[in-house]
């Protein structure tokens, strides 16, 4: 038994284009000396004043030994966000620590544990707040306060043409105190996610991606499900080229649709919530729209099998 929350909380639709943002223990879960992504998301702009999310992530290895067996890495996210007529937004910085194993010498079945945490600052513009109470005043116009999480996740590509990639991450598990009054009486609840993408390689270039998530806060929960379908048009020594397509439903809110461009080091998505909530009248089906850009450094072409890539 569940609770669907309707009115969502400021987050991301994409859930593997920019790992990091799904799970901590992503980071560094990759070939190469470094990432970099950026995405940005508008939200309910046909509504009045649109949420707005920004957000940049990058993640580098710090250790990995000869084989590529076992490693750490160190991964970091800013984001900012701003919503509704009072400018109420999050400003937030998070640095995570990972440490990946692979569990046999081929290097196709690993996992990886991290740690994150982050300081926050959350606060508002009280000049237009309309108060029941005339009398009643805001005791504070922003609080600051920091976040811990941790994440676990699981790798593993047994044949060329299947692979499966899921962890399981909680954040917010320090419980810290958010609230605009001296009370003390409200908190950030922790929040739990479940994620899991499977691919099949149906033919020579073309892929079937299905993917599932749940997500957990106090009350409320948020069940993502869908599938991608991945065409590979080129994957030469010297060019890597492929397109990615897919949709998912958010249940009972939205429909999500993306697109995926892979061009060498660089990948370039969109998704487009459709929404089917009772807010459809208002927003006339427009949910939000997320665009983003990642950057995968890997300078090095060793002769001996590298890290297989969990970016699927």
């Amino acid at each position: 038994m569940f609770s669907v929350a309707l009115a969502q909380d400021i987050h991301f639709s994409q859930t593997d284009y920019i790992q990091l943002i799904t799970n901590p223990a992503y980071s560094g879960f990759f070939d190469g000396q470094g990432r970099f992504g950026l995405i940005y998301r508008n939200q309910w702009a046909s509504v009045h004043n649109p949420f707005q999310t920004i957000a940049a992530t990058v993640e580098v290895p710090v250790y990995q030994n000869k084989y590529h067996r076992y490693g750490f890495a160190v991964g970091g996210q800013i984001y900012a966000d701003k919503a509704g007529s009072l400018s109420y937004g999050t400003i937030s910085g998070n640095l995570t620590l990972s440490f990946y194993k692979a569990l046999n010498t081929r290097t196709d079945n690993l996992f990886s544990i991290a740690v994150t945490a982050a300081i926050n600052r959350s606060g508002f513009d009280p000049s237009d707040a309309l108060m029941e109470d005339p009398s009643e005043q805001f005791e504070k116009e922003y609080v600051i306060y920091p976040t811990i999480g941790a994440g676990f996740a699981f790798y593993s590509q047994p044949s060329q043409s299947f692979i499966l990639k899921t962890g399981i991450s909680a954040y917010n598990l320090n419980r810290p105190q958010l609230s605009y009054f001296n009370d003390g009486s409200s908190f950030l609840e922790p929040r739990f996610n479940a994620y899991i993408r499977l691919e099949w390689r149906m033919y020579p270039q073309w892929s079937l991606m299905p993917l599932a998530m749940v997500q957990l806060q106090k009350k409320y929960t948020e069940i993502l499900f869908g599938s991608d379908v991945k065409y590979y048009i080129d994957e030469s020594s010297s060019r890597s080229l492929a397109f990615q397509f897919g949709a998912a439903y958010r249940f009972a809110d939205a429909m999500v649709f993306d697109i995926g461009i892979f061009y060498n080091a660089f990948s370039f998505f969109f998704l487009y919530d459709a929404n089917i909530s009772k807010l459809t009248p208002a927003s006339k089906s427009i949910g939000a729209f997320e665009v983003g850009l990642v950057y995968h450094l890997n300078k090095k072409r060793n002769k001996r099998k590298a890290l297989p890539c969990p970016i699927i």
